[in-house]
C-alpha cells in the first residue's frame, strides 16, 4: 500500500502562534478568538469540524477502514482530525472556561457550539448593556487615543456578534462625539468632511493629532525650564574688587606701623602688661620675691 500522506491539521505544533488569545470569560475577546479560530481551520482543512456531521463525512470514515484493510485508521481520519480541533479549541480558552464546557465523547462541533452559547445567551440583555456603553464612551475616560479608538471598535464587534452591527457612519460620529475640548478643532473638521471618512482614517488622523499636541507641549516645556534656568544662573560680571585697592584702612595702618616703630618695645611691654594684670598678695599665700 502506498504511503499516506499527513493531513496538514497534523503538522500544526503550536496553536498559540495561530491564534494568541486566550478567551475567557469576558465576552470581549470571543469575536475576535472566534475568527482567529475559523480562519485556522480553514486554513488547515477542518473547517466541517465546526459544523453538524454530514453522512459524507460517515461514508469517509467507512471507506477509510475498507481502504486500511483493518480496525485501524488511518492518519487524517476524521476521528483524529476532529480530536485534533477538539485540543486546539481547548488550548486556546482559560481554564474557568474549559471547566465550563468540557464533557466526555463530543465533537469539536458540539464544544464549539457550547463556547458560542455562553457569549450569545440573552442577546437582549446584552444589546442593551453594549449600546449603553458605547454611547457613553468618553476619551477623557482613557490614557491615550489609540485607547479610546480600540475600546470603540471592541464595543462595535461586540454589538456585530449579538446581531446588533453598528455601521461605520455612526461608528466615526461616536468616536468624534467622545472626544474632549482640546480635539474639537479637528473633530468639527473630520465630522463636516464629505464623505465621511472611514473608521481607520479617523483614528490615524487623531493619533497623528494627539502626538503632535505632545511634541509641542514637550517642546513648550524645555523652553520654560531653559528660561528659568537662564534667570536663576548667578551674574559673575559684578566681582569683588580687589583687597588691596578696596581697603583703605590697609594704607592707614601701614602708616601707624611706620610712626610707631621707635616704640615698639614699649608697646610690646604695654601689650604684655595689659594682658597680665599682676597678681595679687594672697591672704594666706606667700609669694617669692622673685614671681614676677
Amino acid at each position: 500500500m502506498a504511503d499516506q500522506k499527513l493531513h496538514p491539521a497534523v503538522t500544526v505544533s503550536n496553536i498559540k502562534t495561530f491564534v494568541p488569545i486566550t478567551l475567557d470569560h469576558e465576552a470581549s475577546d470571543y469575536n475576535t478568538w472566534s475568527e482567529l479560530f475559523r480562519l485556522h481551520c480553514t486554513a488547515y482543512l477542518v473547517a466541517d469540524h465546526l459544523s453538524p456531521r454530514t453522512p459524507l463525512a460517515a461514508a469517509d470514515k467507512d471507506k477509510d477502514k475498507e481502504t486500511s484493510g483493518s480496525s485501524s485508521y488511518p492518519a487524517d481520519s476524521w476521528e483524529r482530525l476532529d480530536a485534533i480541533v477538539h485540543q486546539w479549541m481547548y488550548g486556546t480558552i482559560s481554564t474557568e472556561l474549559l471547566k465550563t464546557v468540557i464533557k466526555t465523547r463530543t465533537t469539536a462541533y458540539d464544544a464549539w457550539k457550547a463556547i458560542e452559547s455562553l457569549f450569545q445567551d440573552n442577546k437582549a440583555t446584552r444589546t442593551l448593556f453594549l449600546k449603553q456603553k458605547f454611547a457613553t464612551t468618553r476619551l477623557e475616560n482613557f490614557s491615550s487615543m489609540a485607547a479610546y479608538c480600540q475600546e470603540l471598535k471592541v464595543l462595535s464587534d461586540q454589538l456585530s456578534n449579538v446581531d446588533a452591527p453598528v455601521d461605520e457612519q455612526t461608528l466615526v460620529l461616536q468616536t468624534i462625539a467622545g472626544l474632549t475640548e482640546q480635539y474639537e478643532t479637528v473633530g468639527t473638521i473630520l465630522q463636516n468632511t464629505k464623505p465621511l471618512p472611514s473608521f481607520f482614517d479617523v483614528r490615524s488622523q487623531l493619533c497623528m493629532n494627539e502626538t503632535t499636541k505632545a511634541n509641542h507641549a514637550l517642546h513648550s516645556a524645555t523652553q520654560a525650564s531653559t528660561a528659568l534656568l537662564a534667570q536663576n544662573r548667578p551674574n559673575y560680571s559684578h566681582s569683588t574688587p580687589n583687597q588691596s585697592t578696596a581697603s583703605p584702612n590697609a594704607c592707614d595702618t601701614s602708616r601707624g606701623r611706620g610712626r610707631s616703630r621707635g616704640r615698639g618695645r614699649a608697646s610690646s611691654s604695654q601689650s604684655y602688661r595689659s594682658s597680665n594684670p599682676p597678681q595679687t598678695n594672697h591672704p594666706y599665700i606667700i609669694f617669692p620675691n622673685n614671681w614676677t
